[in-house]
């Protein structure tokens, strides 16, 4: 496999793309405000507060039915449905402290409990796949529901390589798609209760996985592992992707290095003339509308996600 390996530079984003972006759903515009135009943090909490009552996140809390659940009557597919729309919820910044939040996430907590076959626990304590159990750590922390039962679980899963894989103990060998999702979840864990050195060693283990691996290649081979992880989407769901890969290592506070320059340099090539970024590779997996337009159009969740990761690398 091949990439594109052409010169590349940061562009700082102009006026007119800024404003495209506060042009978007609430969603957007509190997260540019926060990230890229560092307004004050009553200006930004403002515009957070309209998730609850405006466009997306308002659509999202208006289809849970009244046991808890989004996607019809709850079977394995629709827990999946659940886990998503929780992760969505989290991504899009709704407010935990809302009172739209409290009563969303107490439908949850108090009516879901997982089937037998996927462990039968309550909800916020997980099922049995570790890149479920990562949305699952990660949306519960952030809305306060945070289960050390599940973090005990989750650390337990750890690979020797550093990761994790919902295919273990079959494969000994880390997926970039599980490690992802346990990483994000256990850094939300951190960020609700604190660090503990236990589990920001493993955040650290297993970012290093990736990093070896320049977010992309194999150790063994060099070759990149999977081209779709050179296209960004929204929401990504249990896909990983280079943009979702540094976006978690900025998050997360990690210095950038060498080893993230190749994929950084990836995310900088896909700016457009108008200093944009396009939506591409969406995937299958279920969500309840389409937030942006057809592939190949300028998104704004990639955008607004690439311009923070340029601003984290330039700023190292």
């Amino acid at each position: 496999m091949s990439i594109d390996n052409r010169e590349w530079q940061i562009h700082k984003p102009n006026e007119s793309v800024i404003d495209w972006l506060l042009g978007g759903d609430p969603a957007i515009r509190w997260q540019v405000m926060r990230d890229l135009t560092q307004e004050s943090d009553d200006r930004v909490a403002a515009e957070r507060s309209r998730i609850a009552s405006e466009g997306w996140g308002a659509r999202v809390l208006g289809l849970q039915s009244s046991k808890g659940n989004w996607g019809g009557e709850a079977d394995a597919r629709n827990w999946l449905c659940t886990s998503y729309t929780l992760l969505l919820l989290k991504d899009l910044g709704l407010d935990p402290s809302g009172e739209e939040a409290r009563r969303s996430i107490g439908l949850v907590r108090d009516n879901i409990t997982w089937p037998q076959q996927m462990g039968g626990l309550p909800y916020f304590d997980g099922e049995t796949e570790p890149c479920v159990n990562g949305w699952i750590l990660g949306a519960g922390s952030y809305f306060g529901e945070g289960s050390a039962r599940l973090v005990d679980r989750l650390l337990g899963e750890q690979l020797e390589d550093g990761g994790w894989n919902c295919n273990a103990p079959a494969s000994r060998r880390s997926s970039f798609h599980s490690t992802i999702c346990v990483l994000e979840g256990l850094l939300e864990y951190e960020k609700a209760k604190g660090e503990t050195a236990v589990v920001t060693e493993a955040r650290i283990r297993a970012h290093e996985y990736l990093l070896e691996r320049r977010m992309l290649r194999s150790l063994s081979s060099g070759e990149v592992i999977d081209l779709n992880w050179t296209r960004f989407s929204f929401p990504t769901t249990w896909h990983y992707d280079v943009l979702r890969g540094l976006d978690y290592l900025r998050s997360a506070g990690v210095k950038p290095d060498e080893r993230v320059a190749e994929a950084v340099g990836l995310v900088a090539k896909k700016q457009d003339e108008n200093g944009k970024w396009p939506l591409e590779n969406s995937h299958s997996d279920r969500v309840h509308f389409d937030m942006e337009g057809v592939e190949g159009e300028p998104s704004r969740w990639n955008t607004l996600r690439a311009l923070r990761v340029l601003d984290w690398y330039s700023s190292r």
